[in-house]
Parts: structure tokens; sequence; C-alpha cells
């Protein structure tokens, strides 16, 4: 039997590292960007590395504004969401290469959301046979790039990416 490590995986499966309030809004106060996980800072939304990803890349575009309802965003914030998924799927075809990608929310518990208090954009880069037997039968997705290693190689590009489109 072939065993595939995944240390860091504990953390989400046990929840050990449990924390007060809201991760989201938690995260914008770390002491650094690369700690959190941020990539980008804009006026009304943050761009942040999915610290569980599907895959190598997986982004989220979160407001500031601390919102479980859609309906209930600004539409300057609505407008920057959108525009810096733009932002990041430029991104992911310059560093990655995808050659797809799902862009898209859960909204509520019952439609999937882990975090459902606040609300996020999920950019999730796609590749041609990127779902296998592992996430297929075992429902395992096997993620080959550490996310320090993801967010020194993307950080620079969606900041260079953001200042050209005039979000930064």
């Amino acid at each position: 039997m072939n065993h595939l490590w995944a240390p860091w995986r504990m953390q989400y499966v046990t929840n050990a590292e449990a924390q007060e309030g809201c991760v989201f809004c938690n995260c914008v106060l770390q002491e650094t960007d690369a700690a959190a996980g941020v990539l980008v800072r804009a006026q009304h939304n943050f761009v942040i590395l999915n610290a569980f990803p599907y895959n190598s890349g997986h982004m989220m575009v979160v407001p500031y504004e601390h919102q479980s309802d859609f309906t209930c965003l600004p539409e300057a914030t609505l407008c920057e969401m959108m525009a810096l998924a733009q932002v990041a799927l430029t991104v992911l075809r310059q560093e990655f290469r995808c050659e797809g990608a799902n862009i898209g929310m859960n909204v509520g518990k019952v439609a999937g959301a882990g975090i459902k208090d606040h609300m996020h954009l999920h950019v999730v880069p796609r590749w041609g046979g990127d779902t296998n037997f592992m996430a297929t039968l075992d429902d395992t997705r096997v993620v080959p790039q550490a996310l320090e290693d993801t967010w020194a190689q993307l950080a620079p590009a969606m900041q260079r990416e953001a200042a050209a489109a005039g979000l930064v």
C-alpha cells in the first residue's frame, strides 16, 4: 500500500487551530501578508490563498466587510470583487498555466459554505486530468506545492496585475 503524507491537513481535519472570531477578519490583522496568505489588498476586498486548497493556487476574493448575505454587499465591493477575480485568473494563467478555472461562491451552510458568516469568492485553477482516482474514489486531493511557495510565486504577480488594473 502506498501512503500519501500531507501533515498540514491534520489542522483542518481536527480543527486543532480553531480561533476566536472570523478567520477572514483575523487574517487581515496578521503581522505580515505572507503569514496570512494575503496576496493583494484593494480598497474593498483582499485576495488570499485558501489554506486548504482544492488545487495549487486556489485563491479567494474576500470583502473586508464581515457580511454573510451576498445581497447586502455594496455595489463598489461587488464590482471590485469581480475585477480582482479577473486579475486572479490572469495571474493563474500566467504563473500556473491553468487551462480553466472554477469561480464561485457557496452561499450558506446548506450550499457548502465552510465559512458561512463572511462572503468570499473562490477562484480555483483547473487543468485537464486534475481530477484522478484520489479525488474521485478516496476523497483525497493531491496539492503538489506548499502554500508558502504558492504565495511567493503568486503575490508579486497579483500585486503587479492589480496595480495595472488600478485596483491598488
